[in-house]
């Protein structure tokens, strides 16, 4: 995951950043969808770029599993 965030613009990178600490607040923020056929996974848009994670309720905790441009982020 670090590495797909390294590989972006900074600007892009910024605002991705601050989409992610807000998920600490909110896991499941207006305007992310639950992905169909995949368990506890959601994504957020962010411009044209799109990231996935997964919520466990049980203990409290968001993991981040990609980020990438939305061309290729379902690949």
């Amino acid at each position: 995951m670090q590495k797909q965030l390294d590989r972006l613009p900074e600007q892009v990178y910024q605002r991705i950043l601050k989409r992610i600490r807000l998920l600490a607040e909110d896991p499941r923020p207006a305007g992310s969808l639950k992905l169909k056929g995949i368990e506890f996974e959601y994504r957020i848009r962010i411009g044209d770029y799109r990231l996935r994670y997964k919520v466990d309720d049980d203990s409290c905790v968001v993991i981040l599993s990609r980020c990438q441009h939305r061309k290729n982020v379902y690949d």
